[in-house]
């Protein structure tokens, strides 16, 4: 009789697990981002929001966050992006109440806690905007698959960064990049429409 109950419980298993398999593959997949099947981990880290505010990755936790490599002295790609992300914010909070936009700069030596203070509050009051020193800035771009060099040597000098944004799902591990798209004599963007077609459909994969 017990072997009949744990032959009954480990097939009702079985088919749960392929149900639910089945209702999986049958929403729609994102079409545009780098989607992970397999989240990857978040590496620990400690960086400084933009009120002064220590943000680990305990921060990552309940929230899907969108993060953004950049710097206020940034004359395109930066600024851009993160327009770009303000006219669709509503949007990305319709499709999940608990989304977040996060700056993380890739100048610490220009961008002081003020400065990123008054430049993330311009396009809009909600997003965090984090700084760090290059020891904890490197390792943590690594991490999310973006890379970062400082172009030049005097005070007027440029960033090489990437115009991707990668997206941290609410159990603190990455799920997805939307890369720009390239085109010739045109600033790398991220086709907002195309963005938020995606999200919702990872969010609904979740």
């Amino acid at each position: 009789m017990r072997k009949f109950v744990i032959y009954i419980a480990g097939l009702c298993a079985v088919i749960i697990g392929a149900l639910t398999f089945q209702q999986v593959n049958e929403l729609p997949q994102p079409e545009y981002a780098l989607h992970y099947q397999q989240p990857r981990e978040v590496k620990p880290f400690e960086l400084t929001d933009h009120n002064g505010q220590l943000f680990s990755k305990e921060q990552f936790n309940g929230k899907w966050s969108l993060i953004f490599f950049g710097y206020t002295s940034c004359p395109d790609v930066c600024p851009t992006t993160l327009q770009n992300l303000g006219f669709i914010y509503d949007d990305l909070k319709a499709i999940a109440a608990n989304s977040q936009v996060l700056l993380v700069s890739v100048d610490p030596q220009r961008d002081t806690q003020e400065k990123l203070s008054q430049y993330i509050a311009y396009f809009n009051a909600e997003f965090i905007a984090l700084r760090g020193g290059h020891e904890a800035l490197f390792p943590f771009a690594r991490n999310l698959g973006l890379m970062y060099a400082i172009s030049g040597k005097d005070e007027d000098y440029l960033v090489d960064h990437s115009a991707s944004i990668v997206l941290i799902n609410p159990d603190g591990k990455i799920t997805a990049i939307f890369k720009p798209e390239q085109a010739v004599g045109k600033v790398p963007s991220i086709d907002s429409d195309k963005l938020l077609s995606d999200y919702q459909k990872i969010v609904a994969l979740y």
